[in-house]
């Protein structure tokens, strides 16, 4: 019969789950998965965390965690406990653990604040001191420019009113021809198409062709909470729990090339690309977890 490590590890495997993922969903070290999968218990900071992991990890790979808990109990002496009061506990401590992590990082961050201050300091002087030279810089050019104007109005008078004239029929055809442009871009981005180019486990690449210059994802969930993250060329924008009913709309810097979206529960997900629904669950409606990347053409 097969440990409970490679029991999970089994289930993980066949639902095309990475360790990344399971990592995303279930806010789990992954170095804490990787020991329970090699039933490493000892390498977890205490017997209540080799409880609760194994509990949340086989919640995720749909097995039976009071099943696994009580064959740890027996193979280990580690003692479990009543189901509801383990779940209550369990969300209790992960709240504790995000605080702890949300306390290191403010610390770290104190650690840095003198040499943060000193560099602000700095920055603030060279930006005085340009915009002094600037202003100074103007000043003397506004000079030079009246006293070349003052000698030579007489005899550049009808000169100036052809080149008015010249600018103002320049700008006239500049502003028609933007016009113009704005109007081909507005009937191209209603032309967008998505189309699928790989799909790899629970990771899925799409093209978006006549995407906008600027666009705007919608992500919906109905059913139950789930959790996403949302990044542009690599750099998360976004991440968040949406609660049932919910919504979020994220707009994407102007210059995205690519946009990742890590779903924790894409069941109860819908997206929308620059108010169009983007149907994703088609490739595969099986899957909860899943990665997709958007490359904007």
């Amino acid at each position: 019969m097969n440990g409970i490590g490679q029991t999970l590890k089994e289930a993980r495997e066949k639902k095309g789950l990475t360790l990344d993922d399971l990592q995303q969903t279930t806010k789990i070290q992954k170095r804490y998965l990787i020991a329970i999968e090699a039933e490493n218990f000892d390498a977890l900071p205490g017997d209540f965390y080799v409880r609760a992991f194994i509990q949340q990890y086989a919640k995720v790979v749909d097995l039976d965690g009071d099943e696994l808990l009580a064959q740890l109990e027996e193979k280990t002496g580690i003692k479990t406990e009543a189901p509801v009061a383990r779940e209550a506990t369990t969300r209790t401590e992960a709240v504790r653990l995000e605080q702890a992590e949300k306390n290191d990082f403010l610390g770290k961050l104190m650690n840095y604040l003198p040499t943060i201050i000193i560099v602000i300091v700095v920055v603030a002087i060279l930006g005085t001191i340009y915009v002094v030279a600037w202003g100074n810089h103007s000043k003397n050019s506004e000079s030079q420019s009246s006293s070349s104007q003052t000698v030579s109005v007489s005899s550049d008078v009808k000169k100036k009113k052809s080149s008015a004239s010249s600018a103002s029929t320049s700008s006239a055809k500049k502003t028609a021809n933007s016009k113009s442009s704005a109007k081909k871009k507005s009937a191209v981005s209603t032309k967008q198409t998505i189309e699928n180019v790989s799909a790899e486990g629970s990771r899925f690449v799409y093209d978006v062709k006549n995407a906008a210059d600027k666009n705007k994802l919608e992500l919906s969930v109905s059913g139950s909470a789930a959790w996403s993250a949302v990044s542009s060329n690599g750099s998360q924008v976004w991440q968040g729990t949406l609660n049932d009913g919910g919504s979020h709309t994220v707009e994407l810097p102007q210059g995205t090339t690519t946009i990742t979206i890590s779903l924790g529960n894409s069941n109860s997900t819908s997206l929308k690309l620059n108010g169009k629904k983007f149907d994703y669950k088609k490739e595969n409606d099986t899957l909860t977890v899943r990665t997709i990347t958007l490359n904007l053409k």
